[in-house]
């Protein structure tokens, strides 16, 4: 469905990085974009610079996602908010799990239930689900978000098959590695963070994912681009690994009281 039959948007994480590149590139095409964040500043410096309407929120508050889905009928969704603290399983901790369940995932799937029947009812729509190669590909870093990812990837399967019949359309992105801030957020902000994830490397930026879906909702009503895997060219997913059994830590008997 071209943009000219597309009104309105709603884009969550929209204050940085590939959520602000989605409202510049859908203010582009006269859409009324309704930019979701919990950056009030960021959120008005965007407001500001493309004219969308900004709305400090943060996407795990239900009750006010559900007043703004209720006064707004949005055509187009895209769901970008996320969070990661990168840590092995074995070491993970209680409220980072909650933290990126929260945000990752069951955000995820109450704003669709949120939006995504009014589409099915106006015969209209288009979901852009924002997952990451995380969600298919082992690799060192995070379970917890590698398991959310996954999920929002099979969600974006689903709804498919619960609108068939009807033109809402879902567009997975998948994006690998991008230059964006992100990693200042997850890994602290400190000049050795860019140098390690981002300085050197040719990245996709943000407004090339920006693009892609731009690709992806620009295309006629009968075509539905359900997934995208955007990587740099110079990165490749998985790799085999084998390890040697390791032996069992001996228990340290120096400090056992003596019989």
């Amino acid at each position: 469905m071209p943009f000219s039959d597309y009104k309105t948007a709603l884009v969550t994480g929209a204050s940085s990085g590939i959520g602000a590149a989605v409202v510049e590139r859908l203010r582009r095409e006269n859409i009324e974009v309704h930019a979701v964040a919990r950056s009030a500043e960021a959120l008005q410096q965007l407001a500001a610079r493309t004219g969308c309407v900004a709305h400090v929120i943060d996407v795990t508050d239900r009750q006010a996602m559900a007043e703004l889905t209720r006064r707004v009928e949005f055509d187009i969704l895209v769901n970008n908010a996320g969070v990661d603290r990168p840590k092995k399983f074995l070491e993970a901790d209680e409220g980072d799990i909650d933290l990126i369940v929260d945000v990752n995932l069951r955000a995820v799937l109450h704003i669709c239930r949120l939006v995504v029947p009014g589409m099915v009812a106006r015969d209209r729509g288009h979901v852009i689900n924002i997952s990451s190669i995380a969600g298919a590909y082992n690799f060192g870093g995070n379970s917890s978000y590698h398991a959310t990812k996954a999920g929002v990837s099979m969600l974006s399967n689903q709804l498919r098959i619960d609108a068939f019949g009807k033109r809402v359309r879902v567009t997975e992105i998948c994006p690998g590695r991008v230059a964006t801030d992100i990693f200042n957020h997850v890994h602290g902000d400190d000049p050795s963070i860019r140098e390690r994830f981002i300085d050197g490397f040719e990245l996709p930026q943000a407004a090339d994912i920006a693009d892609a879906i731009a690709f992806a909702i620009a295309a006629p009503v009968a075509v539905n681009i359900g997934h995208m895997e955007i990587t740099p060219t110079l990165q490749v997913m998985g790799g085999l690994q084998t390890a040697k059994p390791q032996p069992a830590a001996k228990p340290d008997r120096s400090e056992e009281p003596s019989p």
